[in-house]
């Protein structure tokens, strides 16, 4: 499993993108080609939990996300909250104890002082490294200790090998991407394992950042998660080697080429030790990020939810294969299961379902016809064609935002929280709407929302109802749909979603135009311009929400 973080299709020339990724092109031809895949969740934390366990982040029984949400009586709120439990209900631990010898290597992102509270204490415990930490020996030393900690937390998780880790995303003063750092890891625990069954499950540091980054990343080759470190193998292309061959195909190599193609030729290293070793034909290979970059924070598919994936396995999948059908990250853990006769305990709950009936044709009878995915206050339906997503705020979130001056209700009214990565979906003008629909197939980008739309009222209440049996699935409160707990109806804030509209969100910068502030500051929140026309908006979503409400009902006594 080689996990990329952050990446839309558009940055690999496979899925149409204007770059150089000469590999994972040929695992695309070699292999299948996802075009509807889907995280369930789009930030690292929860997408990178439902790759290891299968399940939802909003599933997860962690100490940590008990501590953050409440019990099953409270809404859940998915986000960076969640961690994976001490029952070792994991891929790495359930393949190992089925025959497999399992690795992890790269970028973790999963710890939790909470359900492993152990690690935080002794001689031996993690070490804060503050941000402002000058670089050298000691805080090289520093970084080791914590690399070394990161082994023996995996290790307890049930992977039977972990090697050149990190905790989670770069950290100052050694914050620089080194692909080959994770590379070279990779390759050991392949020639090691080569003689048996094996699960690597390897996570890149790429391409997280702004492009820039990454370019920059490449002059500094000795920085690493273990500080900074005298040498590294040449397993990888030399790094100007690398960066003339793109300009040599027509690309600038300071544009995000450069991070595209480098991501790409440590997958070519991986290719290449496998057929070098004799065993590339029957090794599946599985290529996929653990969201997209500029709607991260959101449900979302254009630049969030939805990402490029690729498989390549010689014996089991035919070459040229193009799958079009909704598959999910929580999908890989059973199809794991499935192809190393894994017998998971009675009391792993999995939410996916195995991908093998896809691998020959790239479709199968009675496939699922939508997924669910989840974000902090928001849930989402999504269908090939449509897309419905529902944002419910708990009680004490309703508080907060209608406390919230202007300026801050950017972060109170984000789905998780914050600014930042939790409002680039900002830029679509239905972010902040209790309710959205969208029709993908002549909208992809998800602009135009037609949740309040009178002639939309039985789509919007086909995709309600779709929810409705997730949600109940799941058996949390969310909102009107499973009332209980902190959940709370929408229609309570309005006047705060007006606001918001009328603000501009640049990151975590947001700047309240001065009409607004006037009309604030004299007491009255509400807009200035165009009153009547926000009337009638107002009217016509209190009416697709009584509608809603009444279609439920009618249902729900059927």
């Amino acid at each position: 499993m080689f996990l990329i973080d952050d990446q839309n299709p558009s940055s690999i020339a496979a899925f149409g993108g204007d770059t150089y990724t000469p590999n994972l092109d040929r695992m695309a031809e070699e292999g299948m080609k996802f075009t509807r895949a889907y995280v369930s969740s789009s930030v690292c934390t929860p997408s990178r939990y439902s790759f290891l366990t299968g399940r939802y982040a909003g599933n997860s029984h962690s100490k940590r996300y008990a501590d953050a949400v409440g019990g099953k009586q409270n809404q859940g709120l998915p986000n960076f909250n969640v961690a994976l439990e001490r029952d070792n209900m994991n891929v790495g631990n359930v393949l190992r104890e089925a025959g497999y010898t399992t690795g992890f290597v790269g970028k973790f992102h999963l710890t939790s002082s909470l359900d492993f509270p152990e690690f935080y204490k002794g001689k031996d415990k993690w070490i804060n490294i503050p941000k402002d930490a000058r670089p050298g020996p000691e805080t090289s030393a520093q970084f080791k200790h914590n690399e070394r900690w990161m082994r023996r937390y995996l290790e307890t998780l049930g992977f039977s090998w972990a090697k050149n880790v990190y905790a989670e995303n770069l950290h100052q003063p050694y914050s620089a991407h080194n692909p080959e750092w994770t590379t070279v890891a990779a390759l050991e625990f392949i020639e090691e394992h080569k003689d048996g069954p094996f699960y690597l499950h390897l996570c890149s540091t790429l391409l997280h950042g702004p492009d820039r980054s990454w370019r920059k990343s490449m002059d500094q080759p000795l920085i690493t998660g273990e500080g900074e470190v005298k040498s590294l193998p040449d397993v990888m292309t030399p790094r100007k080697e690398l960066l003339n061959t793109i300009a040599d195909n027509g690309f600038d190599p300071d544009s995000h080429v450069a991070g595209e193609a480098w991501i790409d030729d440590s997958i070519g290293a991986i290719l290449r030790k496998l057929k070098e070793l004799g065993i590339d034909d029957n090794t599946l290979v599985i290529f996929a990020p653990d969201h997209g970059r500029e709607g991260k924070g959101s449900v979302f598919s254009h630049g969030s939810c939805r990402v490029p994936m690729i498989m390549r396995w010689p014996n089991g999948i035919p070459a040229g294969q193009v799958c079009d059908e909704l598959v999910q990250n929580i999908d890989l853990a059973p199809t794991f299961f499935e192809l190393g006769n894994a017998k998971k305990p009675d009391s792993y709950r999995i939410d996916g379902q195995s991908l093998t009936p896809l691998f020959e044709h790239g479709r199968a009878n009675r496939w699922r016809d939508h997924l669910y995915l989840e974000m902090g206050a928001a849930r989402a339906t999504v269908t090939k064609d449509w897309s419905y997503i529902a944002v419910r705020y708990t009680t004490e979130q309703i508080s907060a935002i209608k406390r919230a001056t202007p300026k801050n209700l950017p972060r109170a009214m984000s789905y998780i929280g914050r600014l930042g990565i939790g409002v680039r979906g900002a830029d679509r003008p239905g972010f902040f709407d209790e309710d959205q629909l969208y029709y993908l197939r002549r909208d992809p980008k998800e602009m135009k929302n037609l949740a309040y739309r009178n002639e939309q009222a039985d789509r919007l209440n086909q995709m309600r109802s779709l929810m409705q049996q997730d949600l109940e699935e799941i058996g949390r409160p969310f909102g009107e749909f499973i009332p209980g707990g902190n959940a709370a109806a929408p229609g309570q804030i309005d006047e705060q979603i007006e606001i918001v509209r009328h603000l501009e969100i640049r990151g975590k910068t947001v700047t309240v135009p001065d009409a607004l502030k006037k009309s604030a500051g004299d007491g009255n929140a509400t807009p200035p311009d165009d009153k009547a026309a926000k009337k009638a908006e107002r009217e016509a979503r209190r009416k697709a929400r009584m509608k809603a409400k009444s279609d439920g009902q009618k249902n729900s006594d059927r």
